[in-house]
Order: C-alpha cells, then sequence, then structure tokens
C-alpha cells in the first residue's frame, strides 16, 4: 500500500481537478473504475486463479494499488485527451514556484486539517479499546464504517459546494456563492435526515451484516444510534468546512478543527469514559456532542463573511 501511495494521491488530487474545473462527472467515473476493479482484483489476487498465486491480504493490498492505478490512467487519458476545458502538456510539468507558493500557502492549513480530524479519531479508538476491551472496540470500529458510507453523498455535496464557492467568487458573483452554500447545506439537511431516519430504524440489521458477536452487535448498536443523532450536523459541517477550503480561507477551518476536536471532543470524551465511568458510551456521545459544536462554530464564521474577501 506503501508503494502505491503515489497513486492513491493522484486519484485524489486529479479528481479535486475535475471538481474545481466543473466536472465532477469524470472525477465520478475514476472511482468507480478505480473500485469496481478492486471489486474484481481482490478475490483473484487474494484466492489466486489459473496462473495468478494466491496473495492472501497482500493480495487486497495488490487488488487495491491496481484498481486505484487504474482509476489514475483513465484521469490522466481524460487530461491528455483536453476533451474538456483541461488540456495538460508537457510544458506544464516544468516547476512554476510563482504558482506553486500560492498553492503551499493554501494546502498546508488543509493538510492540518486532516491531521487534527485524524489523531482525534485514532484517540477516540485507543479510548474505546482501553475503557471497551475488544468488543467495544469492534463494535465502535463497525458502527464507524456504517456511519461513514451512509455520510458518502453529504461528502460529495460538500465538495459541490467547495467546487461553487471557487468558482463564483472568481467571478465577482459573491451573493451566488452564498446562496450556493446555503442551498448545498439545505440539500445536505434533508439527505441526512432520511438517513438519520433510516439507521434508526434498520441499524440492527445493517449491523447484522458485519458481525455475528452479540456483544460486539450490541456495542455496535449502541453506537450508531448514539452518534447517528448528528448526521445533520455532520452534514452541514462538511458543507461549511468545504465552502471555506473552496474559498481559499483554509485556516478558519483548520483552526475550527483544532478547537472543536483537540480542546473539545478529546477531552469531553476522556472525562466522560474515565471521570464519569461510561466507557465507550461516554466516547460516543462526545462525537455527536463535538461535531454540533464544530458546526455551530463553522456557521459564525460562514455568517461573518471573511471567506468572500480571501485573494487567491
Amino acid at each position: 500500500m506503501m508503494g502505491g501511495s503515489v497513486v492513491i494521491v493522484l486519484i485524489f488530487l486529479i479528481n479535486g481537478v475535475f471538481r474545481g474545473a466543473g466536472n465532477a462527472a469524470i472525477a465520478m467515473r475514476s472511482l468507480w473504475i478505480a473500485n469496481i476493479c478492486n471489486i474484481i482484483f481482490c478475490p483473484l489476487f487474494i484466492n489466486g486463479l489459473g496462473p495468478i498465486p494466491a496473495f492472501g491480504l497482500t493480495g487486497a493490498a495488490i487488488a487495491t494499488t491496481l484498481g486505484r492505478g487504474i482509476g489514475v490512467l483513465y484521469q490522466l487519458y481524460n487530461l491528455a485527451g483536453g476533451k474538456g476545458a483541461l488540456k495538460i502538456r508537457i510544458s506544464y510539468l516544468i516547476p512554476d514556484w510563482a504558482q506553486i507558493r500560492p498553492l503551499l500557502k493554501i494546502a498546508t492549513p488543509a493538510i492540518f486539517q486532516f491531521v487534527i480530524a485524524s489523531c482525534s479519531w485514532i484517540f477516540l479508538a485507543q479510548l474505546v479499546a482501553t475503557t471497551g476491551g475488544d468488543h467495544g472496540s469492534a463494535g465502535y470500529q463497525t458502527a464507524l464504517r456504517l456511519m461513514m458510507f451512509f455520510m458518502l453523498p453529504a461528502w460529495g455535496l460538500s465538495n459541490a459546494a467547495s467546487t461553487l464557492v471557487g468558482q463564483n467568487l472568481g467571478a465577482k458573483q459573491i451573493r451566488r456563492a452564498e446562496q450556493s452554500v446555503v442551498q448545498t447545506a439545505i440539500y445536505s439537511i434533508c439527505f441526512m435526515s432520511l438517513v438519520m431516519v433510516i439507521t434508526f430504524a434498520f441499524g440492527k440489521i445493517f449491523i447484522s451484516f458485519f458481525t455475528n458477536d452479540p456483544l460486539i452487535s450490541a456495542i455496535a448498536v449502541k453506537a450508531i444510534y448514539i452518534m447517528s443523532l448528528g448526521y445533520v450536523f455532520y452534514g452541514i459541517g462538511m458543507v461549511l468546512v468545504n465552502a471555506f477550503n473552496g474559498a481559499g480561507d483554509t485556516w478558519t477551518p483548520t483552526w475550527i478543527n483544532f478547537f472543536g476536536f483537540w480542546l473539545f471532543q478529546i477531552p469531553l470524551a476522556y472525562f466522560l469514559a474515565k471521570y464519569l465511568e461510561m466507557g465507550a458510551t461516554g466516547v460516543f456521545i462526545a462525537v455527536p456532542v463535538a461535531e454540533t459544536a464544530i458546526c455551530i462554530a463553522g456557521y459564525i464564521f460562514f455568517r461573518r463573511g471573511k471567506w468572500k474577501t480571501i485573494k487567491v
């Protein structure tokens, strides 16, 4: 997987390019191709077939890297073909430091956004493991994977908000940029509300697909019920964060994440799990509470409008 890191970086980087250019369809198709190839390759390289030896777990890594590699080739084909607004040339590969400096200025805070959020989730996973044991950890990870799956469309909507904000601000259509964020947030609210209802109605059934262990299942169901209470706020928060990023205001969501995750979510989870002796349940509660606070903070900064004045 580490050997294929370049492919992983490229598939998300180039997809960001296509979305920024307003061609999200190619970005979607490249991911479809990468994942379909991964699904096909996995049983072939894990179990082996004909001349292909069985690699076991290593085969899963090979399949994932090959699938993403094919997705990148599809992206490069569309870039080289120049059928859309983007036309890449060999001369473009020469480093342009005048462009690289502002790119780094924008990208550096965005990197910290992911580092902050990832470190927070790692700490929560460790806290669940120490207070809930193996069953608690397995149940939490199961619920988390299910939650992330349901949030994928909201993630897509938030990417659309980023593209719309960037393009409208570039066209000096500030009012339209703001309206696009509000409209996208409304769509996200509607979708995530529906997802929350579905989760409460069929949560136990969904969990049963992942485990037959009654202890793990009970913890996973409790986790998904508690964490799904914040679905609406997750969706709104994602739209606002990507709106800031699309405007080039990458420092605002970075500071929001820092205070929301490290100075609020982690201490709250530790307090509930350890001092109030709520164990893994305390960690589950901390997730929607912190995400709600982050959403509220994002809305306040969005209304202040500093993001409208950022020059890229």
